[in-house]
């Protein structure tokens, strides 16, 4: 008889350890992918895991949280916000350079900003932690800043990948939305 009760309270112990466990992993899914959102699909379908993928956006938190990323000094905004008017200007006359110029211009804030600048995957992936709505736009960005490169992007292809970076550059330079979070 006692023996019954212990294996049934070690049942019920290890039935309560398995339901915590379960419903941490849900919390901790559930918060990935509040936080991270079309970024979190695209690393689902790129691990083909949920829980690859899941550790992997875990491991882009913990390494930009080590980083030292910064709000812009005044001056710094005012000059990026001047490069990014005559680059806009540029498009105009010449949507390749113009193209070429916002991509440095992206990379250059980055930088500012305290963003390593490596390759272009380990930047899209710092900035899908702290700007994970924008992200797709600087990957669709840069995939059309290649494609004109290589001289394979219509003039509409250039205009979308200028909006797309106009609106990285825009969440990059506004820290202000960062103060307020």
């Amino acid at each position: 008889m006692l023996a019954v009760v212990i294996i049934l309270a070690v049942i019920a112990l290890i039935a309560v350890i398995a339901a915590v466990w379960f419903f941490q992993q849900q919390r901790r899914s559930t918060a990935l992918r509040d936080h991270f959102g079309p970024e979190y699909d695209r690393a689902l379908s790129t691990a083909g895991d949920r829980g690859e993928a899941e550790r992997q956006l875990s491991a882009r938190q913990q390494r930009v949280e080590q980083l030292q990323i910064r709000p812009l000094a005044p001056a710094d905004e005012a000059r990026f916000a001047h490069a990014w008017l005559n680059t806009q200007a540029r498009f105009v006359d010449d949507p390749p350079g113009a193209i070429s110029d916002a991509d440095a211009l992206i990379q250059e804030v980055m930088q500012a900003r305290g963003y390593p600048v490596g390759n272009f995957e380990a930047r899209a992936a710092d900035l899908s932690v702290d700007h994970p709505q924008v992200v797709s736009n600087y990957r669709a960005a840069h995939h059309l800043a290649g494609a004109s490169a290589a001289g394979q992007a219509s003039t509409e292809q250039l205009r979308q990948a200028f909006v797309h970076y106009r609106a990285l550059f825009t969440e990059l330079v506004d820290t202000r939305q960062e103060i307020r979070r």
